[in-house]
């Protein structure tokens, strides 16, 4: 059994948020030079300005966007840890800190009704805990902007519908949403489960590396197959037109009941922040 005090939580989670707030992951910076490469007019010169954006942020250690997010945290424990203390109460010290002493902005109100409501730390962060083998813990955090996060969806198709209905949905969303969720787009798509399972599906699936296909061959297939429709819209980035809608689609599936196509797409902006640490 290996003892962790929480307060290397608190630190770590401090490190995380402020990195993630600052810096674009290598990958997502290497796609948006990518689809600055391929796009001509309006679009070029759109992806110019994100690239140079991603550049003076990190330069500069100033945000990359003025919506600095929601903090989700996906917090990976081994079953062969032993923690000193409340590993959410611990994450939150550290979203906490961040906020503070980093100058982010506080997004998160304490009533959903009362918008005088800030809690002025940007804290509770939504965290979700899975147990998993060994005395390690892996965090995955990412600050989530209202925009993306206001275009996403939880939908319960029909089992008839199919996989043609399932891309279909997916593409209907991103028209819908235009230059709404800040394109071009991450797409976290979670198939199956029941309708919070889907959610959650679709959130894990953006923490996956830019790009990185799904083990699962058919899976992936489809994640091209959704790719490319959603990039022949046209919506292009920041909705004013273009080749490049998505720099990726990732898929998570898990079984569902025989009545059921649960299916959740969860968008995310072209500031795909997100940063990870193993304790």
């Amino acid at each position: 059994m290996r003892e962790i005090d929480c307060e290397i939580i608190t630190e770590t989670v401090y490190d995380l948020a402020l990195e993630a707030n600052y810096l674009l992951p290598e990958r997502v910076l290497e796609a948006l030079e990518a689809a600055l490469a391929r796009e001509t007019g309006v679009a070029r010169a759109v992806m110019a300005m994100l690239v140079e954006n991603a550049r003076i942020a990190a330069a500069t250690r100033t945000p990359l966007c003025q919506d600095c997010g929601l903090v989700v945290v996906f917090a990976e424990i081994g079953r062969e840890c032993h923690l000193s203390g409340d590993p959410c109460a611990a994450i939150n010290q550290g979203v906490a800190r961040a906020y503070q002493e980093g100058y982010l902005r506080k997004s998160v109100l304490a009533d959903p009704f009362r918008r005088d409501s800030n809690t002025g730390d940007n804290t509770p962060a939504v965290v979700h805990t899975v147990l998993t083998e060994g005395d390690r813990i892996r965090l995955h955090l990412a600050p989530k902007g209202g925009g993306s996060e206001n275009m996403s969806v939880v939908e319960m198709l029909v089992p008839a519908v199919g996989r043609q209905g399932v891309i279909d949905r997916v593409v209907a969303q991103v028209v819908a949403g235009g230059g709404k969720p800040c394109p071009p787009l991450i797409i976290g798509v979670g198939l199956g489960g029941t309708l919070e399972k889907a959610a959650l599906l679709s959130k894990w699936a953006i923490m996956r590396p830019l790009g990185e296909p799904s083990p699962d061959a058919d899976t992936a297939e489809l994640e091209c197959d959704i790719l490319a429709a959603v990039n022949a819209t046209g919506v292009g980035p920041m909705g004013l037109g273009g080749k490049t809608t998505a720099l990726a689609v990732h898929v998570e599936k898990h079984p569902c009941h025989i009545a059921s196509l649960p299916l959740a797409i969860n968008l995310q902006c072209h500031a795909a922040r997100h940063q990870q640490a193993t304790i």
